[in-house]
């Protein structure tokens, strides 16, 4: 691995916090939609090992909402969604573009993943929901800051 690459992945991605029968999380990116990917990093790794997530399926994910907040509470809910519904696992998140269109937004990505087999992937906390609650998204000079609170 280049020094560079290193240096990029060695940055802080996210950082969970306590709360009260919940874990929140601050995901950080230089630019919004590495906030976004780090966001879906951190879930994903709350529900296993990412590390052990091989990325042998790939699934486009579109989704929109009024304000970044909202785009935010979507996307998580679209991979947690279909997460439970296809049982799968993700490890990979890029998110392409998050555009303004019309009086929204409209975020573009890909996650990669496999099915779930706890035989093999780490099972650890069970996400129930993503919540509104202390949700935020703020930029400090040159980086994005992303705070999210998971019901267990």
């Amino acid at each position: 691995m280049k020094e560079k690459d290193f240096k990029k992945y060695c940055e802080e991605k996210y950082r969970y916090f306590d709360v009260t029968a919940d874990i929140g999380f601050h995901s950080f990116g230089k630019t919004l939609e590495e906030g976004f990917e780090n966001s879906g990093l951190a879930m994903f790794n709350v529900i296993t090992d990412t590390c052990k997530v091989n990325s042998v399926i790939s699934m486009k994910i579109v989704v929109e909402s009024e304000d970044l907040v909202s785009l935010l509470y979507m996307y998580l809910e679209e991979l947690l969604f279909i997460h439970e519904v296809d049982f799968l696992l993700f490890s990979y998140f890029e998110v392409k573009s998050i555009s303004k269109k019309g009086d929204g937004y409209k975020l573009i990505g890909e996650v990669k993943g496999d099915k779930i087999d706890w035989n093999k992937h780490e099972k650890k906390s069970e996400v129930k929901a993503i919540t509104f609650h202390m949700m935020e998204i703020k930029k400090e000079k040159e980086k994005y800051e992303l705070r999210v609170i998971l019901d267990l």
